[in-house]
């Protein structure tokens, strides 16, 4: 007689631990105290504490209204002149590059989500080298595709700066064939980029070794400009003959919840790169057939007209700015914070110990992760010396 042996059911489950930074958004949004401080959620603010949609957007969304006369689907790639577009900004002179080929993605998080499972489908041996502290969604994402991370320590708390000795040595451990996972400027969470000659350095080394490297350049123009912020992608494109790059235009056309990204692929020849974007076509069917439209769109309609592009560009400078200023500001405000002034885009990490971040949550109003990672631009002007004021007391505790 045949045993019954009990199935796992979808009861059975265990739990999921939760994003923390999903679950301190949800602390923050339930705090009605009016001196209330969000430093945690990745948006940009403006001096009085604002997310507006940029100018240039709601224009451009205008003249879509205006003009778009259907919603049929577009196709696996989803608007293919959108990349293209994006392609001189991001790319530079490679841009033209024949090698290189793109197509548009839900947000950065889809394009390092294809990045990721194309090199699973090309190589499932290959380990994933992942500088921590990073991006929450990065390791997720690596091993959601089927890849194990390896992690080394990025970034030096007491100095507040690259451990690019650590850097380097997990590079020349590496074999042939592994992946190098770079942001390419305004380091989440920590604010602390590689300078041209460690860019210069790892690039060469990412060469001998005969690695893999996939950059994320999520907040390209929030860091000293366009193409100062795209400079170490291109450094690697000149010297690399394979190359993921996982791009957003989520922060800086403010369109965070349109989710709207590319990924761009280069192989050493035009043939094999048009075989491997067949590779990503197929994957992104299976994961959601065709990517959303309107955020696309909208981007394209910015780049398509010359005045829009041209408001568009003043607005990310005003942006960038800001926070130029506010970090400026902070770092003359107590001498513990000057290091804010030397790093770069929106994040940057307080020496705080998860305790005194819960004390300004609860002492203060104050919301940023356990980690000490905020975000600068989550602060409107008249916040600032509240927000120092707070935070210096509590480092002096």
């Amino acid at each position: 007689m045949l045993t019954a042996t009990r199935h796992r059911r979808l009861a059975d489950l265990d739990p999921v631990k939760s994003d923390s930074l999903l679950a301190l958004i949800a602390l923050a949004n339930a705090d009605t105290r009016p001196e209330k401080i969000d430093v945690g959620v990745g948006v940009y603010k403006d001096g009085s504490g604002r997310t507006p949609v940029m100018r240039s957007v709601k224009a451009a969304e205008k003249l879509l209204w205006e003009r778009q006369d259907s919603k049929a689907y577009l196709g696996g790639a989803g608007d293919t002149i959108f990349p293209k577009l994006i392609a001189p900004i991001l790319l530079g002179d490679h841009a033209d590059d024949q090698r290189i080929l793109g197509l548009q993605t839900p947000g950065g998080c889809g394009a390092l989500t294809l990045g990721m499972m194309l090199i699973t489908a090309a190589n499932r041996e290959a380990r994933v080298l992942v500088g921590l502290p990073t991006w929450p969604n990065h390791v997720p994402i690596v091993v959601g595709a089927g890849l194990e991370p390896v992690t080394y320590d990025y970034y030096d708390r007491d100095a507040h700066k690259v451990r690019f000795d650590v850097l380097m040595a997990a590079v020349g451990e590496a074999r042939p064939g592994h992946v190098v996972l770079l942001q390419g400027g305004c380091h989440n969470p920590t604010g602390a980029d590689l300078d041209p000659a460690q860019w210069a350095d790892v690039t060469a080394a990412i060469v001998e070794r005969q690695l893999l490297p996939v950059i994320d350049l999520a907040y390209q123009g929030l860091g000293r400009g366009l193409e100062e912020d795209a400079a170490g992608l291109r450094g690697i494109l000149d010297a690399c003959d394979e190359v993921i790059v996982a791009q957003s235009c989520d922060k800086n056309f403010g369109v965070y919840r349109d989710r709207v990204g590319c990924l761009y692929l280069k192989t050493e020849s035009v043939e094999a790169s048009k075989i491997a974007l067949g590779h990503v076509l197929q994957i992104a069917r299976e994961m959601w057939s065709m990517p959303p439209d309107h955020g696309a769109a909208v981007v394209r309609t910015v780049l398509e007209d010359v005045a829009l592009r041209t408001e568009w560009l003043q607005e990310l400078d005003q942006m960038r700015g800001r926070v130029l200023s506010l970090r400026a500001r902070l770092a003359a405000a107590h001498p513990e914070l000057a290091f804010i002034a030397t790093q770069n885009g929106m994040f940057s990490m307080l020496p705080l110990s998860p305790a005194q971040v819960l004390k300004l949550r609860q002492d203060h109003a104050i919301y940023m992760a356990d980690s000490g990672r905020f975000n600068i631009l989550g602060l409107a002007d008249d916040a600032v010396d509240r927000f120092v004021g707070a935070v210096v007391g509590v480092m002096g505790e």
